[in-house]
């Protein structure tokens, strides 16, 4: 049986239970859906055509039952900060610590590179401004916005998250009714639902392209797990986690592949290229000209949106580990409720991108940032799944809670899955260094963790 919990406003360390449930559905889809579908859906597509679709559904799939993992655990203790917590717990203090640092430097890195993109998307129309001005500045109002309230955070994050959705909804409106009206593009191509299945081919490109792009839509799918953030500050957390992991989840899956559809519909995937965002393309053929200006505006929103996440997750990471290493300075909780000082440590961290911005070859820095960030996480999204394995023979395990479906069969493919879209980095030119430091990483530091940690705790036997 579950176990009654407080479900008022204060938790025991005085962080404040202030996200509703539709707080924490907005934060999940917000943290999810990003440039990664807005710009990158163009290169998707012209690497594997419409077997996209079939990838998109595959590790939508994945990241589901990683999801009902960490919900499993969640449930059962959910006045634990970060998910991160449970490696902690079951795997033990050094894999805990290593996992916690490695998930705070990959929100880092990814908080840094989605700076470095505000600024390009404003100079977008203010081309003289100064890049580092603009970073401070935001940086600067979404800090404040974290250590105000944790509403306040989550009623930002709603309103960017909704700003989005009403993009992929216009979309798909838009696409559907130029497919329905019989549509025809300047080229003389008629959108049709049939489209997608025109010159059809598994590998259009040749398998090595196809692997090429997995971790690509792995990349725009990662944040998911920033649902499990929220649970400690939210109100009815029980209720709310089942909602919120299974309703994101699948409207998801529902933009990024509705959107797929609809973009394949309307333009043949052979005239869809790399360098350009379908979306632009696909409201410039249904007659807005400012189809760039508004697409920036949503993908302006859509960084700020991932940034705002980024602080509200490594503040509570970097919370959650000064409290286990006794790091007192940055274990404080503010009168708010906020843990605050994490909050702008982690944020002063940030103020690296102006620097990064200031390197001559920019293009391949922002990638090599964003490309180590999506490979740490894997790395923690690996640990998290072994740990769960743990929580299952554990005294904490509720034969009655919210349980991952399949449990024998989903947690090793999940694992599996996991390590071959690690594996599928190498297929990518683009992704070997970034993929090769973060085994560097795992061997070194995790090892120096591990050894560490083990020591101390063989001492106090």
């Amino acid at each position: 049986m579950a176990q009654p919990i407080q479900e008022t406003e204060m938790n025991q360390d005085g962080t404040k239970r202030s996200l509703s449930n539709r707080h924490v559905q907005m934060i999940a889809i917000g943290g999810t859906i990003g440039t990664g579908l807005f710009l990158g859906a163009g290169s998707t597509i012209s690497k594997s055509g419409p077997t996209i679709l079939l990838l998109y559904a595959v590790l939508g799939t994945l990241f589901f039952f990683m999801m009902r993992a960490i919900g499993e655990m969640l449930y059962s203790q959910p006045d634990q900060h970060t998910f991160v917590g449970f490696i902690s717990k079951y795997l033990g203090k050094g894999p805990g610590v290593f996992a916690g640092l490695t998930y705070w430097l990959a929100l880092i890195f990814a908080g840094m590179s989605e700076l470095t993109a505000i600024a390009t998307y404003v100079k977008f129309w203010f081309p003289t401004w100064n890049t580092a001005a603009i970073e401070i500045s935001f940086l600067a109002v979404l800090v404040l916005l974290n250590i105000l309230a944790a509403r306040a955070f989550g009623e930002t994050e709603f309103w960017f998250a909704m700003i989005k959705i009403i993009a992929i909804i216009s979309l798909i409106v838009t696409g559907i009714f130029m497919v329905m009206t019989g549509f025809k593009s300047p080229g003389g191509a008629e959108a049709s639902f049939l489209n997608i299945f025109h010159n059809f081919s598994l590998f259009p490109n040749g398998f090595q392209a196809f692997l090429g792009s997995i971790p690509m839509v792995f990349f725009a799918m990662a944040g998911m797990e920033f649902v499990g953030i929220t649970i400690g500050e939210t109100k009815n957390p029980r209720k709310v986690l089942k909602k919120a992991i299974n309703e994101t989840v699948y409207r998801v899956l529902l933009f990024y592949i509705g959107a797929l559809i609809i973009i394949m519909s309307i333009m043949p995937w052979t005239s869809i290229t790399a360098g350009n965002s379908p979306f632009v393309q696909v409201f410039k053929l249904a007659g807005l000209p400012a189809a760039a200006a508004v697409i920036n505006f949503v993908v302006l929103t859509s960084a700020s949106s991932a940034l705002n996440s980024v602080l509200f997750s490594s503040g509570r990471h970097l919370y959650q580990l000064s409290r286990e290493l006794d790091w007192k300075p940055l274990a404080k909780i503010a009168k708010a409720g906020i843990p605050a000082p994490a909050i702008l440590f982690s944020g002063a961290l940030l103020l690296f991108a102006p620097v990064i911005a200031s390197i001559p070859s920019i293009n391949d820095a922002f990638q090599f940032v964003t490309g180590g960030a999506s490979d740490l996480y894997l790395v923690v999204y690996l640990m998290t799944m072994v740990a769960h394995r743990r929580f299952r023979v554990s005294p904490e395990f509720m034969p009655d809670g919210f349980k991952m479906p399949w449990y024998r069969y989903t947690s090793p493919i999940t694992i599996g899955a996991f390590v071959l879209v690690f594996l599928s980095l190498f297929a990518n030119p683009n992704d070997v260094i970034p993929a090769t430091g973060a085994i560097i990483w795992v061997i070194v530091f995790g090892g120096y963790c591990y050894l560490r940690f083990r020591n101390q705790e063989m001492a106090t036997i």
